[in-house]
């Protein structure tokens, strides 16, 4: 029997969880899987589930025999379809929505049988993720997943509606395109046409979305699919979906009031939550210095102090040797911690802090007891005093030290002691706390190469009052640049672009490009510039990290409907896989395999 006459007579009329009391009396369709089966001799009850949820099918002494020995037969996972009357439960059940009333079955179809399944179809499951994500489409019947992906598609269409109506046009950019520095590793596409040669799948549609703004699209949208051959994390994946944005003829304040409209209309609509605007707006500097984070999470205090001039005449050589090598000493006061860090626990966050390159935690605590410290023995009284005061310890705290001559490194160091600690002591408050980051380094120092790189790219515009500096110290130069923050996490980078082709120049040649390197790599976007480039700017946003912080999911693994794993392979299909010899003669490619 084919599917059509499987389905005839029987087209589903409403979906599971869609039905209530409202319904009592009135013929229905439904399909879906069977989430159980239970069989009490004279009356078999099955768990229909759909996206919607989940309603009881009935059979008893009235059914028809052979529907009911149908019902007999069903398991977990079998698919179907049933024709009855909506009634109301005899016992109901509170724990859904469908819970006071059942289908009195009187036509059952098994349109698809099942094996069983290798973990159960049910939220919180606790099998192994490895597993799951092997038999992903299992784990996607999962109604938590479901209702994720569902989430998802709300907040895409909220994002269409909203940019529509503000004048944007979505335009779709290539996917195939010439390999050019974007701050992370390229995934490189071999042409057969062109053997020896290499599409890039894009990283961003940066430069397309620019080139747009010189066409005269002045609103472009698109939510785009972006690939990054970088190390994943849990708010990392190789691809990724960005809500991709570019407008002409406005200055920094109009795409962050965009911004923030955007945001506050996509909370609203999709949860029911008002985002107070305007959002707190930090400097880079400011934030690193308070936070130790560009992306900083101020669900909780715990702020950096700077106790450089408390300790500047300590004898102790941990900041005595931080301090003459240029470097500085800082402190975060984790109030009321002291009998959650216990020495022991302290030991546990000592080795946390080394695992991130400092050289030790020193550490003040102020119990009932008195006060204990791992260095007191090298300092006066009056310079304990000092660094108590200054970090506005009282009894009952801890007081956590990072000294070291990269104060780059003693910030970010403490950046992740804040956040850890803040873990540890329940002190993160649940909400939605957006904050803008603004005037970044044009430039940061790549201790590895030993050279200047642009910290977002090469096309943001330097800030009006840097533009008489350039020819000085590149570390004073700053940019129009501007990422969105929510709770820890960056959800957006963005920037006013240069089109002055001088100044292009100017700082390519900053970044060591000569005149030549540079039009090798830009030469297309350098081009366009000649022909009239309007005043323009733009953001990306990334729709998984946008969700994933909406609904609270740890990963983004629970809001990807296929996602890669850490060593950003995919479980259920294996891939990254071998191909045919063949494909690679073609492509004239030879694949040296590693040693085992």
């Amino acid at each position: 029997m084919t599917m059509a006459e499987f389905l005839t007579g029987m087209k589903r009329t409403c979906y599971c969880g869609t039905l209530s009391s409202a319904d009592i009396g009135q013929e229905v369709v439904v399909c879906g899987w069977t989430q159980r089966q239970r069989d009490l001799g004279q009356l078999i009850f099955i768990d229909l589930r759909d996206r919607t949820g989940i309603v009881q099918l009935a059979f008893d002494d009235k059914t028809e025999k052979s529907v009911f020995d149908k019902a007999a037969s069903v398991r977990s996972e079998f698919v179907l379809g049933a024709r009855g009357i909506v009634r109301e439960r005899s016992s109901k059940n509170k724990d859904i929505p469908t819970g006071d009333i059942e289908i009195e079955v009187s036509e059952l179809r098994i349109l698809s049988e099942s094996e069983t399944t290798p973990f159960e179809i049910i939220d919180n499951c606790p099998t192994a993720e490895l597993t799951r994500l092997k038999y992903r489409y299992l784990d996607l019947r999962r109604p938590e997943l479901q209702k994720n992906m569902i989430f998802r598609h709300k907040v895409a269409k909220v994002t269409r509606d909203f940019f529509d109506e503000n004048g944007f046009i979505e335009l779709e950019t290539p996917m195939l395109i010439k390999s050019t520095p974007e701050g992370a590793r390229d995934f490189l596409v071999p042409s057969r046409i062109h053997k020896g040669s290499f599409y890039a799948l894009p990283q961003s549609p940066q430069m397309y979305k620019q080139l747009c703004m010189v066409a005269g699209f002045d609103r472009y949208m698109q939510i785009a699919r972006c690939f990054r051959d970088e190390d994943l994390r849990a708010d990392r994946q190789p691809e990724f979906t960005q809500i991709d944005l570019e407008l002409s003829f406005v200055d920094m304040e109009d795409i962050l009031d965009l911004g923030e409209r955007y945001i506050k209309r996509l909370f609203k609509d999709v949860m029911d939550i008002d985002i107070p605007t305007p959002f707190p707006r930090y400097t880079y500097n400011e934030v690193m210095e308070r936070y130790g984070s560009d992306k900083p999470d101020t669900r909780f205090d715990l702020e950096i102090v700077n106790i450089s001039d408390e300790v500047a005449s300590s004898e102790f050589a941990v900041f005595k040797n931080a301090l003459a090598g240029g470097g500085s000493v800082r402190a975060v006061n984790a109030k009321n911690a002291a009998k959650t860090y216990t020495r022991k626990e302290i030991d546990k966050l000592t080795e946390f802090v080394r695992g991130l390159g400092a050289k030790g935690l020193a550490w003040i605590r102020m119990t009932d007891d008195g006060i204990s410290s791992s260095f007191a023995k090298f300092m006066t009284e009056d310079e304990m005093n000092a660094i108590i005061a200054r970090t506005g310890a009282e009894k009952g705290d801890v007081i956590l030290v990072v000294a070291d001559t990269d104060t780059g490194l003693v910030l970010s160091t403490l950046g992740a002691v804040r956040v850890e600690c803040a873990k540890k002591l329940g002190l993160v408050k649940p909400g939605y706390n957006f904050l803008w980051v603004v005037k970044f380094p044009f430039f940061e120092f790549d201790k590895e190469s030993g050279e200047w790189i642009a910290m977002h790219h090469p096309f943001t515009s330097p800030t009006d009052d840097c533009l008489d500096k350039l020819d000085g110290d590149k570390g004073e130069v700053y940019a129009k640049a501007y990422d969105m923050v929510l709770n820890g996490t960056e959800l957006s980078s963005g920037s006013i672009r240069i089109t002055n082709p001088d100044l292009q120049k100017k700082m390519f040649s900053m970044l060591g490009l000569s005149d030549e390197e540079a039009y090798k790599k830009f030469g297309f976007l350098m081009d366009a510039f000649k022909f009239g480039a309007p005043p323009h700017g733009g953001m990306g946003i990334g729709l998984d990290r946008l969700v994933m912080q909406m609904l609270g999911a740890p990963t983004l693994r629970d809001v990807v409907l296929f996602p890669k794993v850490q060593n950003a392979s995919e479980p259920m299909t294996n891939a990254p896989a071998d191909v045919d010899p063949q494909q690679l003669t073609d492509l004239g490619i030879e694949v040296i395999k590693a040693e085992q």
